[in-house]
């Protein structure tokens, strides 16, 4: 039931019918409240800034993806560019996460680049820019990109995804770059033929993927890692394995989106790791929002309850 579940709320973050009317619904923006602070940059700064303070990182997303002509891809750049001058001018620390569609990718390889180089430009060469993974037609394109973006900018980082079953072999090809990875299980609908069905199939990829990025040809070629996970037990898992590596808060840290498990953001916190929190932001919510449902159908529960309640 839950993987059908999840396999309609897939299907509903690409239906552009329902991503026209359903935002409409006030009981659902209530709902979306949950994962993001507003659909202003101002709303996202002011989240960080609170959770900055908490002793938690801090990631800013724009939301949009599959833009539709390069003006378009270009509003967005001049938007992220704009948006870490408003990071520096507010003494915070956080960095940027991208998707390339949203700069151009489905419309030119090289115009996306030249997007991309404009935001590498203006950040600081200590903070990493992450470049989103999308669904997997994508991917092949994204890694290209960033292998030419990385020979020019150290400071550029990109997301794997461990639900892929060639995720692996992806990994293998990245590690001579010396690369930063944000490991992630995937928010896509899949076909069988290129991903795990099965949660328990795509938590134990995760885990044999960080055992990889923890490993010593990983570590010896400067690989960071962000594991960006919600998942408590893997995390357990994953916090034992660093342990008995030897690695400390310098070496890796762990990542989540705003608003969710809260609680185990500060524990990580607390007990001396880096702790991390993806703060997304803008008004092209709808299909995000379908994707963090369906990444926990338990989240349907709190939109009833906002329907009931009015």
């Amino acid at each position: 039931m839950a993987g059908v579940m999840r396999g309609a709320l897939l299907w509903a973050s690409r239906n552009r019918w329902l991503r026209k009317r359903v935002p409409r619904y006030r009981f659902v923006r209530r709902t979306v409240t949950r994962f993001m602070p507003g659909e202003q940059i101002q709303d996202a700064l002011a989240a960080a800034r609170l959770l900055e303070g908490q002793g938690l990182g801090t990631v800013l997303t724009h939301l949009g993806e599959d833009v539709a002509d390069p003006a378009e891809a270009d509003a967005v750049t001049r938007h992220y560019a704009g948006a870490l001058g408003r990071i520096r001018s507010a003494g915070l620390n956080s960095t940027l996460s991208v998707k390339l569609t949203h700069l151009g990718l489905g419309l030119s390889l090289q115009l996306c680049q030249a997007n991309l180089e404009r935001i590498l430009q203006q950040s600081n060469s200590k903070d990493t820019v992450w470049i989103d993974m999308e669904a997997s037609p994508y991917v092949d394109a994204t890694l290209d990109l960033y292998r030419r973006v990385r020979r020019t900018y150290a400071n550029v980082g990109v997301c794997l995804q461990s639900y892929l079953y060639r995720t692996a072999d992806d990994l293998a090809s990245l590690l001579p770059l010396g690369p930063a990875i944000r490991l992630v299980k995937g928010a896509y609908l899949e076909a069988r033929d290129r991903a795990f069905p099965r949660k328990r199939d795509v938590d134990e990829n995760f885990f044999v993927l960080a055992q990889t990025l923890f490993g010593s040809e990983a570590q010896s070629a400067g690989t960071r890692t962000v594991i960006a996970t919600h998942d408590r037990k893997l995390i357990r898992r994953i916090e034992d394995l660093a342990r008995s590596r030897g690695l400390t808060r310098e070496h890796f840290q762990f990542q989540m989106l705003y608003g969710i498990q809260r609680q185990e953001q500060l524990r990580l916190a607390k007990d001396g790791w880096q702790s991390s929190v993806l703060i997304s932001y803008g008004t092209y919510w709808f299909p995000w929002f379908m994707r963090r449902l369906a990444e926990r159908p338990a989240n349907l529960a709190f939109l009833a309850r906002n329907l009931i309640s009015g």
